[in-house]
């Protein structure tokens, strides 16, 4: 199978996170080596120089297994293709970079970009494969995702503290029973996302690596808490006015969101870190 001209000379080899050193035999993310054996390496070289056509089974089969190899060929295919979907991150039923066309081969779905010292000098970066932003470094992103979590724990801790101030505060706007729904919704949702703050503050801390999946689960809980939560600058109505009460309420409504793309950044949701 002939190779593009530009891949047949490429020896660096970029997709999402991932570098591939042709000449080194070695795959990296985020520029830490990932351990890949011969084999699976090989496979993988042969489908990144070849990125978005049919790579058949005959021909890694005459490319990587010669005739004189005795070895069960489907079965070494099989497990080598495997392990590149577990150092990827990827897998068959909803690839990412390696997908399987039955009884045909595989094909790498991912843009792959050829890498010349050029564009090394320049000081080219990688690009999140889900987000498309340059990757940031993991303690970065770890350490905005725990102010966040400490932000809200002062959010709570005061507002709880507080629980006779927010009730006199909402009394002069709702009156009677609306108040008092308002004082017990600060004490319910206080009491509940206090622990769960410090959960997740743990979490990042001792950087749980499957904290990817299990924030995408806990995601729509935290968006109904911080959506609540995100009236809170209405109970200093008194101290800052309407209009600075606006502005930190619909900053606070993006917070959520900011931090569920923090966590993308910095853990895949197949429970991997983001090296």
């Amino acid at each position: 199978m002939p190779l593009p001209p530009s891949n047949r000379e490429a020896r660096l080899l970029r997709f999402g996170v991932f570098e591939v050193d042709l000449d080194a035999g070695e795959l990296r993310k985020n520029g830490a080596r990932i351990r890949l054996q011969e084999q699976p390496f090989q496979v993988l070289a042969a489908l990144l120089q070849n990125a978005g056509q049919v790579v058949t089974r005959d021909h890694l089969r005459e490319t990587i297994w010669p005739a004189d190899t005795f070895v069960d060929f489907d079965h070494s295919l099989n497990t080598a293709v495997n392990k590149i979907r577990e150092s990827l991150g990827d897998s068959s039923s909803n690839p990412r970079f390696v997908e399987t066309l039955a009884r045909r081969g595989y094909r790498f779905i991912a843009p792959v970009d050829n890498i010349t010292a050029a564009s090394q000098s320049a000081g080219h970066t990688a690009l999140h494969p889900d987000l498309h932003v340059p990757v940031p470094r993991r303690e970065l992103v770890r350490a905005l995702f725990a102010l966040i979590q400490v932000m809200y724990l002062i959010f709570y801790v005061s507002g709880l503290a507080h629980l006779h101030d927010a009730d006199r505060v909402a009394s002069s706007f709702l009156p009677g029973w609306r108040a008092l729904v308002i004082v017990g919704a600060i004490l319910v949702t206080g009491a509940v996302g206090i622990p769960l703050r410090f959960y997740l503050l743990s979490a990042v801390a001792f950087d749980f690596r499957k904290l990817g999946r299990t924030f995408s689960r806990l995601f729509p809980f935290v968006l109904a808490l911080d959506q609540l939560w995100a009236i809170a600058p209405f109970l200093l109505l008194p101290q800052i006015g309407v209009g600075l009460a606006f502005a930190a309420t619909a900053a606070l409504l993006y917070v959520p969101f900011s931090e569920r793309t923090l966590v993308r950044m910095a853990y895949n949701q197949t429970g991997e870190a983001e090296n």
